[in-house]
């Protein structure tokens, strides 16, 4: 059992758990992530890692509710426990000094995973740029994290009441303007989102890598959900990744199936709150 022993709700629907983990803990590395279950009727649900500390023991998750598992998941408190939680999984950011000048988009929740990236890139020297997005500045998450570990951070909020206003490409256009020197560019986020700043670098020629968790589905290759067309490979997003030269991947099938079963999982959530969610 995996006691929880920090729970804060970010903003509605969002997140943050801290959960003792020790084990876990000692061997993660930025870009990797974890499958948890609830108990014993609930599903595997891959959650990257948002911050580990070796010291402590613990790893942080942030998640929204999105279906029955999550919302599941988020009716647990502080000092109650998660019956499995197994990792680290898939293959860590790829991470050396004098890599240059990177900067780490994080589109809405996507800042959560993006920022133990951010952190290992600085810690090896490199020159960190964060680009943080949201709808709007009320939920902005890990601004001060981000910034701890950038040597400059842009926000940029849909509705314009935090920082630029517009996307976060909008951000990444102001820094190739001003000649700002890009040696790579990771973002994680939706898929819409990655599918436009992979759009936004390819022409300028700048490596990108974007991190496909969202699309994961029991964590271990053998479902086959999470399969991408990478090139001329298929490959397994938690095997094989979760990160991929984003100017390779074939956003459209994978936009595409990631909406496949959108209406399943609104008739589990429905079913699990109808019931309570197996809570009394």
């Amino acid at each position: 059992m995996f006691k929880i022993l920090y729970k804060k709700e970010l903003s509605p629907g969002i997140f943050h758990f801290d959960i003792e983990a020790p084990k876990v803990a000692r061997k993660a590395q930025a870009g990797q992530f974890i499958v948890l279950r609830v108990n014993e009727q609930g599903e595997r649900i891959p959650l990257t890692i948002a911050d580990f500390d070796r010291v402590k023991g613990t790893i942080t998750l942030i998640f929204q509710v999105v279906g029955a598992s999550t919302a599941e998941l988020s009716l647990l408190n502080e000092g109650e426990s998660i019956l499995d939680f197994a990792g680290p999984l898939g293959q860590p950011s790829e991470v050396e000094p004098d890599m240059g000048t990177i900067v780490c988009i994080g589109g809405g929740i996507g800042v959560a995973p993006v920022y133990p990236i951010a952190r290992a890139m600085h810690e090896a020297g490199n020159k960190v740029i964060s680009i943080m997005g949201a709808r709007t500045k009320d939920i902005l998450i890990f601004e001060d994290r981000m910034r701890a570990v950038s040597d400059e951070v842009m926000i940029a909020t849909d509705d314009g009441s935090y920082g630029v206003k517009g996307f976060v490409t909008t951000a990444l256009q102001q820094l190739v303007e001003r000649g700002e020197k890009i040696d790579q560019v990771t973002a994680i986020g939706p898929g819409i989102m990655m599918r436009s700043v992979v759009e936004a670098t390819r022409p300028l020629g700048i490596k990108t890598v974007v991190s496909l968790n969202p699309v994961m589905v029991d964590g271990t290759g053998m479902c086959g959900g999470c399969r991408v067309q990478v090139g001329d490979e298929m490959k397994f997003a938690c095997v094989d990744g979760p990160e991929f030269d984003g100017h390779l991947v074939d956003f459209d099938s994978l936009m595409s199936r990631g909406r496949m079963y959108r209406e399943q999982e609104a008739e589990a959530k429905e079913h699990r709150c109808n019931i309570g969610l197996g809570r009394k």
